[in-house]
């Protein structure tokens, strides 16, 4: 299960993810800080299903944890060189350019 969080972003959409247990996390290493706040990832519960559809149709994603890290990488969105540490959590960001 994962907290997600959804935002409208230039006519698509943006979303936020992050393992479940992770929330409630604070994250720091060599000056980079991240609160993983139920405020702000956990606008909703969901499945592994619904985060695989999410991840085909948004623009961006910033994602936290080993479960939807792994996921969008079995997914072939990122590559692992990609995968940023933070305290040994992966962290990913992905931008989709798309033309119109």
């Amino acid at each position: 299960m994962y907290a997600a969080r959804t935002t409208p972003y230039q006519g698509s959409i943006m979303i936020d993810i992050c393992d479940l247990e992770l929330i409630g996390s604070k994250l720091e290493q060599d000056g980079l800080a991240i609160d993983i706040t139920e405020s702000y990832f956990k606008q909703q519960v969901i499945a592994q299903q619904e985060a695989g559809d999410l991840l085909k149709k948004c623009s961006i994603a910033n994602l936290v944890g080993n479960k939807i890290v792994g996921q969008a990488l079995s997914m072939k969105m990122a590559k692992e060189a990609s995968v940023r540490r933070i305290s040994g959590v992966p962290f990913l960001m992905i931008f989709k350019f798309q033309q119109k």
